[in-house]
């Protein structure tokens, strides 16, 4: 009777300790950032929560996991230490910047599934982009380096990832997202940050 007082006793204490860890100010600040605009975006995209149905739609895996075990040193992007997943890519959406139409589809190997994490919206480097992009009220990242070995270092752009289906403890926004890991196999890649390039 006594151990079972102790263990009530003890879930009583342990209980609300977790739910302030969960209402940390970090999640409390990805909630507010998860404007209307961003949860319709959400919605219209839960469907590629299925990546079979991703492929359908013209996105194709770039097969890797990519994490970044440093932030971003001198004369790269600024990445925080963290994982970015397994990234689908569309290059059919190339030249159109559309809420609704991300260039990549970012997916988390979680067991044997891949559950969708983020989307990113993807600018090349061209002679058509005048100025920085900017979506959701917010500037890209960039512009850099084609991301290395799954991207040729001269594909130059700017990108925007949004943490839309899992929380970030580096902030909805951030380019990767230390909750993210990728399994120990062949496919995983532990790259470095981009370099920053000139926009000309």
């Amino acid at each position: 009777m006594l151990n079972k007082r102790k263990a009530v006793l003890q879930a009583g204490i342990i209980a609300p300790a977790l739910f302030r860890v969960a209402m940390s100010p970090v999640a409390a600040q990805n909630r507010k950032e998860m404007t209307p605009e961003l949860q319709k975006v959400r919605e219209a995209l839960d469907r590629y929560k299925d990546p079979i149905a991703a492929v359908h739609d013209g996105y194709f895996s770039t097969v890797g996991c990519v994490e970044y075990p440093k932030a971003g040193g001198h004369g790269q992007v600024p990445y925080p230490a963290g994982g970015m997943g397994v990234h689908f890519f569309n290059v059919g959406l190339i030249g159109k910047l559309d809420p609704l139409k991300p260039q990549v589809l970012v997916y988390q190997p979680v067991g044997n599934k891949l559950q969708l994490v983020a989307a990113e919206w993807f600018v090349p480097l061209s002679s058509e982009v005048k100025e920085r992009p900017q979506l959701f009220g917010r500037s890209f990242d960039g512009p850099m380096a084609g991301h290395h070995p799954l991207m040729p270092h001269e594909l130059k752009h700017y990108d925007l990832h949004v943490w839309l289906w899992k929380d970030n403890p580096a902030g909805l926004f951030a380019p990767t997202n230390p909750a993210v890991k990728c399994p120990a196999s062949a496919y995983t890649f532990k790259e470095t940050a981009p370099a920053l390039v000139s926009h000309n």
